[in-house]
């Protein structure tokens, strides 16, 4: 049976999506299959906004209909039929899921008995326990924790069993105030208030009053609106009052007014406006309205009807919501769960068994939380593409890595704020305009003395992304580089053969894939970067891969592979498997090998038995090395397209720093693991140092 767990609250406005969705993502990291269970949603005409966000998370697969157990009409109409039909729906969830994470209700429209009394009943039958949240906003110390009593009395009256509460939304200075007023028996977390999250989107803003988008991107509807301004005043005096993400409201006759704000939103040193709302039925005449469109600028003009009374009342009574649509609120809500909350604990007090198997989503997790544990510094080169800078925004929320970002820094800048990104931790340099320049341009003429470099050749070299990052890395200015969105393989690696070079006793860099199948996670060695290795080669990329495997927690047991098992065939390939296996057994021989071996008996334990029964690789391998490029690669991608493996990488290794390639297509959730990685190799390549006498 699964276990369960029911996040209830006493009122609206707690914040209870925010808990729900680090509970769900707790969970994912911890078991196989993750249920969503709303026991009432607000109707079966509109979608619930909270049911939404928790199923777009990776590690939960249901539908929205599976996880809705009543409405709220239905429980006004027939409180008593809709615990039972409420009842009968979680069984259905429970039965597809290892745990159920069970969402109460929104204080909408409930009459009949309090509540939270009816949320108590719905987790006792469910056999829930459950967690409470409470409301910290604008409340001392004294207060929430009177609110917790009350709760806590009203929940056990019911018969349910509280296994914690977390105070959400507090004054940040009041946290620890907080936290020792509501510790009582029972476990009890506090969660400060945090802008972002309350704050609606401009396109929320433009439904709320009615408006169409006029001009600008419809792409940064999306951004998030931190501040709201009604600008009627003279143009000198409303630049001072503006600030990042602010919406400001103006009539749509003061073309003075409108074009000061677009003029201060692109001029270098004012903030960045998330919007402006043009009321009162007005637009810019035919001549102003030519003029700001030939301007191209890319903030979202909205126009409305409405007077300025009405819309602005309408803005300010405009709720954010915590959604699936703005990753930057799941990441800073996710956050806050991880900084605020003992994962562990609660963990413990639900009693969850871990399971044997390691998920996809489980080893991206565990990625991130080995990067996170000692964080690194790495460089990503390629400032000018979205996907990194989202990327950015997510590491940097989440405290996977320290990141410098190299480009022209006011255009990054401006372009993160513009998409909504928060970025400000994170170094930004121009690698062309700086002390480093200068200084890179010596350190790599020095290098390259013996190929005849000179210092004015080294200037034209160092200013390109990929040159300057990996001089980075070499000098120790940062710990990694990740590159490859927008440049080729060669562009990216090229500059590590050159300046990082390789490890002492391997001749070749290479790469594999971290292949995360349903169940475990396999190495595949080389996909990406040696078109026809020799058997010297191999037996390095074999020995490179075993490390790398270690590195991530896989026990490495490495099959060699080949076209025939054991001494079963003939021909130059097999000889140069046999060859390069003989190799790896005579430099490293604490390591699990066997080659030549065919895919199917390295992989079937059945097939094992039969081919090569005395083998301990045989049918358990992890480490599967391919005796070329053109195998490897179509293997790596045939699995992933065939099973619906996730394919982590390429991963490079041989070389003395961490460097590694993106995809061009790569996805941002594919930035964030790489450089996770990168964090993660260049860890263990501090603990190796550390451990050199």
């Amino acid at each position: 049976m699964a276990r369960s767990i029911y996040i209830t609250s006493a009122e609206g406005d707690t914040g209870k999506s925010t808990v729900a969705l680090g509970v769900v993502d707790l969970l994912t990291r911890s078991v196989q299959r993750v249920g969503i269970f709303r026991p009432v949603a607000r109707s079966t005409r509109q979608r619930d906004y909270v049911l939404d966000l928790l199923l777009a998370h990776d590690g939960v697969d249901l539908t929205y209909e599976d996880c809705v157990g009543s409405t709220y009409e239905e429980v006004n109409a027939d409180p008593e039929a809709a615990l039972s039909q409420i009842v009968a729906r979680y069984h259905e969830v429970e039965r597809q899921s290892d745990v159920v994470v069970v969402v109460g209700t929104d204080y909408t429209d409930v009459a009949g008995p309090t509540e939270l009394a009816y949320n108590a009943r719905i987790a006792a039958n469910l056999g829930a326990p459950v967690l409470l949240v409470v409301r910290g906003l604008g409340r001392a110390p004294e207060e929430i924790r009177r609110s917790v009593d009350v709760c806590l009395a009203e929940l056990r009256t019911q018969h349910a069993e509280v296994i914690g509460v977390v105070a959400n939304r507090c004054a940040p200075e009041d946290l620890v105030r907080v936290r020792a007023a509501i510790t009582t028996e029972i476990p009890a977390w506090t969660l400060p208030e945090d802008q972002l999250l309350g704050a609606p989107t401009v396109r929320a803003l433009m439904e709320a009053v009615g408006g169409t988008l006029a001009g600008g991107d419809a792409e940064l509807l999306s951004r998030e609106a931190l501040d709201m301004l009604v600008g009627a005043m003279s143009v000198e005096h409303l630049l001072e009052k503006l600030t990042d993400g602010a919406v400001v409201i103006t009539p749509g006759d003061r073309s003075d007014i409108l074009l000061g704000l677009l003029t201060a939103n692109a001029a270098e040193g004012f903030p960045s406006l998330a919007g402006i709302i043009l009321n009162g039925g007005f637009y810019p005449p035919p001549a102003i309205a030519r003029l700001v469109n030939g301007l191209g600028q890319r903030l979202p003009i909205i126009r409305t009807d409405l007077g300025t009374f009405r819309t602005a009342s309408a803005a300010a009574a405009t709720r954010g919501r915590l959604s699936a649509e703005s990753q930057r609120k799941i990441d800073t809500a996710l956050a806050l769960f991880e900084r605020h909350v003992d994962g562990e604990a609660l963990l413990a007090r639900l009693d969850v068994a871990r399971p044997s198997v390691v998920t996809p989503l489980m080893f991206e997790y565990q990625l991130l939380d080995r990067a996170r544990s000692d964080r690194k510094h790495i460089v990503l080169p390629e400032g000018g593409d979205d996907r990194i800078l989202r990327a950015a925004s997510t590491l940097l929320q989440r405290e996977v890595a320290e990141l410098t970002i190299l480009g022209s820094e006011p255009a990054i800048r401006a372009r993160a704020t513009e998409l909504g990104l928060d970025i400000s931790a994170a170094a930004v340099i121009d690698p062309k305009d700086g002390e480093l320049f200068e200084r890179f341009a010596h350190e790599y003429a020095e290098l390259r003395k013996h190929k005849g470099m000179t210092v004015e050749r080294a200037r034209e070299i160092v200013g390109s992304v990929s040159y300057f990052g990996t001089l980075m890395v070499q000098l120790g200015l940062a710990d990694g580089m990740v590159s490859g969105a927008i440049h080729t393989t060669a562009h990216t690696i090229k500059p590590s053969f050159e300046i990082i070079k390789t490890v002492p006793d391997v001749s070749i860099v290479s790469s594999v894939f971290l292949m995360c199948l349903e169940d475990r996670v396999l190495v595949y060695g080389d996909c990406a970067v040696n078109p026809d290795p020799t058997a010297e080669q191999l037996a390095d990329i074999a020995i490179s891969s075993a490390e790398t495997a270690a590195q991530f927690g896989i026990e490495p047991r490495i099959a060699m592979l080949s076209y025939s098992t054991g001494e079963s065939g003939t021909g130059a390939e097999v000889e140069k498997v046999r060859t390069a296996t003989a190799l790896v057994r005579e430099r490293r021989p604490d390591l699990s090998v066997e080659g030549p071996i065919q895919y199917d008996a390295a992989v079937d334990a059945s097939v094992a038995k039969t081919k090569m029964p005395d083998s301990t690789v045989a049918g358990r391998a992890t480490v599967f090395i391919f005796p070329d490029l053109n195998t490897g690669n179509n293997t790596y991608k045939a699995v992933q397209r065939s099973a619906g493996a996730v394919a982590i990488g390429p991963v490079l290794q041989g070389l003395r720093k961490p460097v590694n390639d993106l995809s061009r297509g790569a996805l941002v959730q594919d930035i964030v693991n790489t450089v996770a990685i990168t964090a993660i190799q260049a860890q263990a390549l501090a603990d190796g140092q550390e451990a050199r006498p």
